[in-house]
């Protein structure tokens, strides 16, 4: 018998309009232009190496990936994300579930991050009507469209709305994929469902999203660029919703990582930043490129030139690149982050630095700026 679940259909959502924000998103983003405060001479010399990296990868026509904590989108950091994508610098984004969530709030609403200690208190934090269901809505249906998660949530600020298609439709998609596209079906079955528990009317579904400039994920559908979300189940607010699905969910999710992981694949001589991101972007890196090598090395090649920097804010004085892993007694091993791409091969080197102060000082020495 299956255990007893929590009903969310219970819960009091609340109006997003009604919650309290901290990140105003046109009083708080950092232009290109303002200049990193805190950098190290070794932090300087890293950044330079870097950009020769990215200059190389972009004339050989290798993967330059940026992978990002939520933070980077809460800092205001969109406009440098943008701008990096726009002047043909970086050919993949990726980030976690928080990032997706913070991005497109402040592309709906201008505004983001809640009170997390006043709002559990209250019984209230994350439980909010449009960051559920749009987002949300948008993965069902881009699950439906085969898209990935950030794909599904970049085209619906984008476009400023969602298409909704006909019951009918959907009902004829189950009957003539079953057999050969059981995924499609599934996804079909599932957008129906939850067309008529919230009685969706077929059309074009109208959700304006007035600060769209500052969106990151829609002007990378725009460009072509993949922006990638790699979330974990029930670590993000949308899951408080009860239009959350975890199906289709699990759709997008996957076809993200797949993406991710064939732009892996294209990193030899290539550039991989990962940036205040912990957990996410070792685990999901480590596997990417395991299958990666996997299928190069059935074809006779090995992915050995790939240059890794590693950003974060925890300071290490253990030089990585030229004396590899720290032995247990070492703080330092325990920089989990360190310690995954340590191992990945290639040319690996951790900087201590704030999101803001890296990104800035990358995109101007790209750029002369």
């Amino acid at each position: 018998m299956p255990y007893p679940k929590l009903d969310r259909d219970l819960l009091a959502v609340k109006k997003l309009a009604d919650r309290k924000n901290k990140v105003y998103i046109e009083k708080d983003h950092i232009p290109v232009t303002q200049k990193p405060d805190h950098l190290s001479e070794l932090g300087e010399n890293l950044i330079r190496k870097t950009a020769e990296r990215i200059r190389l990868a972009r004339r050989e026509e290798r993967s330059v990936m940026l992978t990002f904590g939520a933070h980077t989108i809460k800092n205001g950091m969109s406009p440098t994300l943008i701008a990096l994508m726009e002047e043909g610098w970086v050919t993949h984004l990726s980030t976690n579930g928080a990032g997706i969530i913070h991005d497109w709030e402040f592309a709906f609403q201008g505004k983001s991050s809640e009170d997390v200690r006043e709002n559990v208190e209250l019984g209230q934090f994350g439980i909010w009507d449009h960051t559920g269901f749009n987002i949300n809505l948008a993965l069902i249906v881009g699950a439906y469209e085969g898209l990935g998660y950030g794909e599904s949530v970049g085209k619906m600020i984008s476009l400023e709305g969602l298409q909704i298609p006909e019951i009918s439709v959907l009902y004829d998609e189950v009957t003539t994929k079953m057999k050969n596209d059981p995924d499609l079906a599934a996804a079909a079955i599932n957008l129906a469902g939850v067309i008529q528990k919230y009685d969706l009317k077929p059309g074009f579904m109208s959700i304006p999203h007035p600060f769209k400039k500052y969106s990151a994920q829609a002007r990378a559908y725009e460009l072509g660029i993949p922006f990638t979300g790699h979330p974990m189940i029930g670590h993000d607010i949308i899951y408080n919703h009860p239009m959350n699905h975890g199906a289709a969910l699990g759709r997008v999710a996957l076809n993200d990582f797949l993406c991710f992981a064939r732009n892996v694949s294209k990193l030899e001589y290539g550039v991989y930043m990962s940036i205040g991101s912990a957990v996410m972007s070792p685990m999901i890196f480590e596997k990417a490129l395991s299958m990666s090598q996997n299928l190069i090395m059935q074809k006779g090649g090995h992915i050995d030139n790939h240059f890794m920097l590693i950003v974060d804010l925890a300071k290490s004085d253990w030089d990585w690149q030229k004396n590899g892993e720290p032995p247990m007694d070492n703080p330092a091993y325990y920089l989990r982050y360190c310690k995954t791409f340590s191992r990945m091969g290639g040319e690996m080197h951790y900087l201590t630095a704030d999101n803001r102060d890296f990104l800035l000082a990358i995109y101007q020495e790209l750029t002369g700026k």
